[in-house]
């Protein structure tokens, strides 16, 4: 029997007075060899960011469930990996260091060796195009490095999902379209179920192919698009934009937010 990805059934969230989601339902299905790419879009405080929170088992629902491998969600866990808008690495670790911080902490696989240890880790800092740069510190490293250190420490605990809050938002717009093809690319390798938070509907469709839209606050998943997203796997972001199925996408995704 397959199994779910990601399940929420009926999801609430208050914060005292505030709801931020109501009775939000839906389904992505464990799809082993490719995943699922899934944009989030919506008006500021829809609930976007607590959908991933929940999934990532910061949070939990006032009222529904949240169930990830068709197991309720009770916190978090090696399989969900967070890459945050802020690259959230540690000052005072190298990048190797930081990216071997999360293995060190891996309680999923008992008995691995410093060597194997580090050999991960070195082996995913090239996979992100950071050979080089491993005994470098954060502020060595520009924005785009220091994002991609991020992503190595979340995919080198080989997560099954991988949830990600406006992760290049806070970049130039050319390293920007550098990141956005770098992880279409890794998730097409790795083959992960990925979320990803975006103001930008370009982004979204570039990235994903599913796209989410939810309502103004209380956040209710209003729209949920698939057929008129183009496949971008080897694409470079500006390139893809110019093909008219990719302005179709845009289209059809920014005349659905305009009715929310």
């Amino acid at each position: 029997m397959a199994k779910n990805a990601v399940s929420l059934k009926n999801v609430t969230v208050q914060f005292g007075d505030f709801t931020a989601l109501k009775n939000v339902n839906t389904v992505v299905e464990d799809i082993p060899e490719s995943g699922e790419f899934i944009a989030l879009l919506g008006p500021s405080g829809c609930g976007k960011s607590t959908i991933l929170n929940l999934i990532a088992g910061f949070l939990k629902p006032t009222s529904g469930e949240v169930l990830v491998n068709d197991k309720v969600v009770e916190g978090p866990g090696s399989d969900r990996g967070m890459i945050f808008q802020k690259y959230s690495l540690f000052p005072h670790l190298t990048a190797l260091k930081n990216v071997l911080f999360g293995l060190e902490i891996d309680r999923s696989a008992p008995g691995r060796s410093e060597q194997e240890s580090s050999k991960l880790a070195m082996a995913m800092l090239e996979r992100v195009g950071l050979t080089g740069h491993e005994l470098k510190y954060p502020h060595q490293l520009s924005g785009g490095q220091q994002q991609r250190v991020a992503i190595a420490r979340t995919l080198v605990l080989n997560p099954k999902i991988i949830l990600m809050d406006e992760p290049f938002s806070a970049l130039d717009e050319p390293t920007r379209l550098e990141m956005q093809k770098l992880i279409v690319e890794l998730w097409h390798q790795i083959k992960p179920t990925i979320f990803v938070v975006t103001h930008s509907v370009a982004e979204a469709v570039y990235l994903a192919e599913r796209v989410w839209i939810m309502s103004r606050s209380p956040g209710q998943l209003m729209y949920d698009i698939t057929d008129c997203i183009p496949p971008s796997v080897g694409e470079d972001p500006l390139e893809a934009q110019k093909s008219a199925n990719f302005g179709k996408g845009v289209k059809v995704v920014s005349d659905c937010l305009r009715k929310v």
